[in-house]
């Protein structure tokens, strides 16, 4: 209709999710991209997961006890770099609180 502003055009969620994952990358996080039903997952960290719709990201920060509910982030999808910033202040703070196991001594291959 005319006077009316252009519609937005969408942005491909999975493509989105990649600049994040770059931009991770560059930080020096590894991370993995995952794609389905118009979203994007960023897998980074054990309870670390960016969720991605091509406008936003968001992930998880923590548990509100009162409320009985997760506390999420977000950040235009916009700015990746800023964003990857951001993911990595939760990474560095779960990565002193999860640790990851140790691997058991024959995965490792070290002698029994």
């Amino acid at each position: 209709m005319p006077g009316e502003p252009p519609s937005p055009i969408p942005t491909d969620p999975c493509q989105t999710a990649a600049f994040l994952h770059k931009a991770l990358e560059e930080q020096g996080i590894a991370s993995d991209v995952h794609d389905g039903y118009g979203l994007a997952l960023v897998s980074v960290w054990v309870g670390l997961v960016v969720w991605c719709d091509g406008e936003r990201f968001w992930w998880r920060t923590g548990w509100d006890a009162r409320r009985g509910r997760s506390v999420y982030a977000w950040h235009s999808a916009d700015d990746p770099v800023r964003a990857a910033r951001r993911v990595v202040f939760r990474y560095t703070e779960l990565r002193e609180t999860h640790r990851l196991p140790e691997p058991p001594a024959e995965a490792r291959g070290d002698p029994a």
